[in-house]
């Protein structure tokens, strides 16, 4: 009898882990993108099968069916991110250093104009209800609107403060945007163009990444305090939290799977699952390399995509001097791929 209940106890506890999904991302491979420089965001067209990678002075573009660079985007001195828009076959890119946004054939991957912007763009997303894409000035404290068919600046929307990563709600006519230095999250109002609300983070502080689960209607912002916050988009308050790793930027969310995650430099991805919109829990702390602090999901084969490189010890600093960053190995930039455990398999 003894057995039988130990056995029964056993396989309660692998089904509890099968819903949660612990244990079930692994790495499936690594794709080299090479190169000098940093990088920043990514983000995945998936119907194309395409994925753009901001790396210094260019957009890398990754051939996803082939897990190959299939060209790059070039002129975009400070690059942040790129949006693909293939509606109108064009593509937007924030360049930091020259304060513009580029507009570009998706086709021939060349500039078709540029537009101007304010301070250090930085993030940037499109509003598919609307044609319009949201340019994030960074020390601007501004958003900058753009009409995709028209590639032309229909809007400025003073923020009130640095933001960050943002996430569109067509539905309901929103887009969410974190505040850094306010430790708040900014409401977009899509048709008026302005701020409607400020949602404090507390105790999340210094807010990076941001996802949404539109029909539950619950953001996920991560924190640089090693929070990851769950946000109620009907009330504005924060309704659950979980640990994560140092060094935050990225965050995604998973439709499909209700899975939350949160890359962190330090070398992990924070997963969580959203098990009722009142609960969220930790299922797996992904072990991932240093300096995988931005990410990208695709939501048809549910795999994320984390950018990094190897680093050097900088020089020792003379007496009395604070210690140098370590730099980035030239030529050593890559794409590390992860995914659950049936999608690693050929």
């Amino acid at each position: 009898m003894k057995s039988i209940i130990c056995a029964l106890t056993a396989l309660a506890l692998l089904s509890t882990n099968a819903v949660r999904g612990e244990g079930e991302y692994k790495l499936i491979k690594e794709i080299p993108i090479g190169g000098e420089g940093g990088w920043d965001i990514l983000t995945i067209d998936s119907p194309a099968h395409r994925l753009y990678l901001s790396h210094a002075t260019k957009v890398v573009v990754v051939d996803l069916t082939k897990n190959a660079v299939a060209g790059e985007i070039t002129d975009t001195p400070g690059v942040h991110g790129f949006i693909a828009v293939p509606e109108v076959d064009r593509g937007f890119s924030s360049n930091g250093k020259e304060n513009k946004i580029s507009v570009v054939d998706l086709k021939t991957l060349k500039t078709i104009s540029k537009l101007d912007s304010g301070a250090n763009p930085d993030a940037i997303v499109y509003d598919p209800k609307r044609g319009e894409v949201y340019v994030f000035n960074h020390t601007g404290n501004s958003a900058t609107v753009i009409d995709a068919k028209a590639a032309k600046v229909v809007a400025t929307i003073p923020l009130g403060g640095a933001p960050e990563f943002a996430a569109v709600d067509s539905g309901a006519g929103r887009v969410y945007c974190n505040i850094e230095d306010k430790s708040e999250v900014v409401v977009i109002d899509a048709a008026r163009h302005e701020v409607t609300a400020h949602w404090p983070l507390a105790p999340g502080e210094e807010p990076s990444g941001i996802a949404l689960d539109a029909a539950h209607h619950r953001l996920f912002t991560t924190c640089h305090n090693k929070m990851m916050e769950m946000v109620d988009t009907e009330s504005g308050k924060v309704v659950g939290s979980v640990p994560i790793g140092t060094g935050v930027d990225g965050a995604a969310f998973d439709d499909g799977t209700q899975l939350a995650f949160a890359s962190c430099g330090e070398g992990v991805t924070t997963i969580a699952k959203e098990e009722t919109p009142q609960k969220l829990t930790v299922v797996q702390t992904l072990k991932t390399e240093r300096g995988a602090r931005t990410m990208a999901l695709d939501p048809m084969t549910h795999r994320i995509y984390l950018p990094t490189a190897q680093f050097q010890a900088p020089p020792s600093p003379s007496p009395g001097a604070s210690p140098g960053r370590p730099t980035i190995v030239p030529n050593t930039l890559k794409l590390l791929v992860y995914g659950p455990a049936d999608a690693a398999k050929p």
